[in-house]
């Protein structure tokens, strides 16, 4: 019975986890879309705009899939030891992680053996949102002045 119980609450962190991370990209897609509106709705070129979507969307899908991840290392704790079973985990690990890093690249431009510092997908989606207060602030202030 306690083998059972063990099985049963890793698993439901597993799926905890695995709803985070879903959460995290859905919410991402609406954080960048907002982001990309508010830098139209200051005036500023549509390629900034796309760029902002672009660079806000990629970090949000990179950390919810970091969160994936995660749920499939707590899945190891639960699934049974057979070599299907790792074989099939390994697998999904790894496309998640090789997707990760291609998004990753696709958002920063360099390879990751190239980068001096390593920013994860909450650091670029901070940043994301980092840069759109200083520009409405910019923005704000220019509009003040104007009046």
């Amino acid at each position: 019975a306690g083998a059972v119980e063990f099985e049963s609450v890793f698993l439901s962190i597993a799926i905890g986890f695995e709803t985070v991370g879903v959460i995290v990209m859905i919410v991402g897609f609406v954080v960048a879309v907002v982001l990309a509106v508010r830098a139209l709705m200051r005036r500023e070129p549509g390629q900034q705009a796309f760029t902002v979507l672009r660079t806000t969307l990629g970090s949000s899908i990179l950390l919810g899939l970091e969160v994936l991840v995660a749920a499939d290392l707590v899945r190891t704790i639960t699934s049974k030891p057979s070599l299907e079973e790792a074989a099939i985990l390994g697998l999904i690990v790894l496309i998640r992680t090789v997707l990760s890093m291609s998004i990753q690249i696709e958002i920063e431009g360099t390879l990751p053996w190239r980068r001096v510092l390593t920013a994860s997908g909450g650091q670029l989606l901070g940043e994301a949102v980092t840069r759109d207060r200083a520009a409405q602030r910019a923005h704000d202030a220019a509009q003040d002045a104007s009046a």
